[in-house]
């Protein structure tokens, strides 16, 4: 039945299937031929995995990003970028990398992230003289970063999968490491810029004269703040951090930018009703799909192969590594995050490796296959926002893959990095 399973769900992929088509098609043909239980539990597992409080933090961070969008937010963040950084050598690839970091405050999503600004950065790299694929590929490389730096969506849903960890701590332990993506990313930028005569980006406005059109960006800088300080003070959950997130975001679109109007607000709830809908059906799928895993004793099986290999604590966490790396190759990031954890999270505690410093290798393994193909999300999506070939953004994104990779290298060997800052403010898990 295992067999089964997995070449059901290898046949589904093979047959360009949506992935969470082809994991509730897989987990239905062995429910019925292995005779586990009544059909008609899938329609219950269906509903049970999504019926989850948590949950709704999805499309309210959603909708705050949206707000966000519609309000010129994201304008704002980008010239900002560019005020600071983009008089520099490879200036606009850095800004690009900035505004990434400012935007991951606020969507949670790299795919927002590079259909949104995304397609404004490489327009103007493009303009300034920066080869098109090596534009598009500073920018998908930078768009995994939203999904680390807290409001995460892969987080929210890392924390329903592992009872080990909470939103709140997971959120604390993505600061760091998002941070330190960022860096490694600006540092290969310049090497290659220097290497390839990129220059910076138009002349800086004075400060003074900048300060005065844009001064409204500052209000909306403020909202990772809001929702790491409110979390960690204990003034709101993160699913009610969630919901003042949109509140923010629409006294910031309406009230200080003033260029969100009410106009605009049925097509922001009809996109993010979409988003959420296709995040909702994958997490449902992957719910049939896993509770079949865990019926056929799958997991436990695969954790006692693991721990039988005797392998210390850093070389199972690099093996564990590699196999997530060959995972985020064909399977997308939020389906796999429901299949893989509840399997690995158990050898890990076995292990004696720490939750969350065990929670971000996993995250950032999966978010690094968002840039690879052939399921790469993010690459489909630059691909259309840049109109260039995925082939050349593949062959001008290698540099940025590998600086992730060291990030992920540099998780693994101190878990210090996703583990301080959380300790640091009292999280214990």
């Amino acid at each position: 039945m295992s067999g089964l399973l997995a070449l059901v769900f290898a046949g589904g992929m093979l047959a360009s299937l949506p992935i969470a088509f082809a994991m509730g098609l897989a987990g239905a043909v062995v429910l019925i031929a292995a005779d586990i239980a009544s059909p008609l539990i899938i329609a219950q597992r269906l509903f049970s995995g999504i019926d989850s409080f948590p949950l709704m933090a999805i499309p309210f961070f959603i909708l705050a990003a949206e707000l966000m969008s519609g309000g010129g937010i994201t304008d704002l963040l980008l010239r900002f970028a560019v005020q600071a950084i983009g008089r520099i050598k490879g200036g606009l690839g850095h800004a690009n990398i900035l505004m990434s970091i400012f935007f991951a405050g606020i969507s949670g999503s790299a795919l927002a992230d590079a259909a949104g600004p995304g397609s404004i950065i490489i327009r103007m790299m493009r303009q300034a003289g920066y080869a098109a694929p090596y534009a598009a590929a500073v920018t998908a490389a930078s768009a995994i970063i939203a999904p680390i730096i807290p409001p995460s969506i892969i987080m929210v849903i890392y924390a329903l999968t592992d009872n080990s960890v909470s939103v709140g701590a997971l959120f604390m332990a993505g600061i760091v490491p998002g941070l330190l993506m960022g860096l490694v990313l600006a540092v290969t930028n310049h090497l290659i810029s220097a290497r390839r005569g990129y220059g910076g980006g138009q002349p800086r406005r004075p400060w003074g004269d900048y300060l005065r059109r844009d001064w409204t960006v500052f209000p909306a800088l403020l909202l990772p703040f809001i929702i790491l300080g409110g979390i960690h003070g204990g003034v709101f959950t993160p699913t009610e951090a969630s919901a003042v997130a949109v509140f923010y975001a629409l006294l910031i679109g309406l009230v200080v930018t003033r260029t969100l109007t009410l106009a605009m607000l049925p097509g922001i709830l009809v996109r993010t009703a979409l988003m959420t809908s296709a995040v909702l059906l994958i997490i449902s799928m992957a719910s049939v799909f896993a509770w079949m895993l865990t019926s056929l004793q799958i997991p436990q099986d695969i954790s006692r192969f693991l721990l039988s290999l005797g392998l210390p604590r850093l070389g199972l966490l690099v093996v564990i590594a590699l196999f997530l790396l060959a995972c985020g190759l064909v399977i997308d990031t939020l389906p796999a995050v429901i299949i893989l954890v509840p399997i690995l999270a158990p050898v890990a505690t076995a292990a004696g490796i720490d939750p969350l410093q065990f929670a971000m290798v996993v995250i950032l393994n999966l978010t690094i296959g968002m840039i690879t193909p052939p399921v790469g999300g993010v690459l489909f999506v630059i691909t259309v926002v840049a109109r260039i070939p995925m082939g050349q953004i593949v062959r001008a994104i290698w540099p940025f893959l590998l600086a992730h990779l060291v990030v992920l290298a540099a998780i693994i060997l101190f878990p210090g990095i996703s583990n301080g800052l959380p300790g640091l403010m009292g999280y214990t898990r």
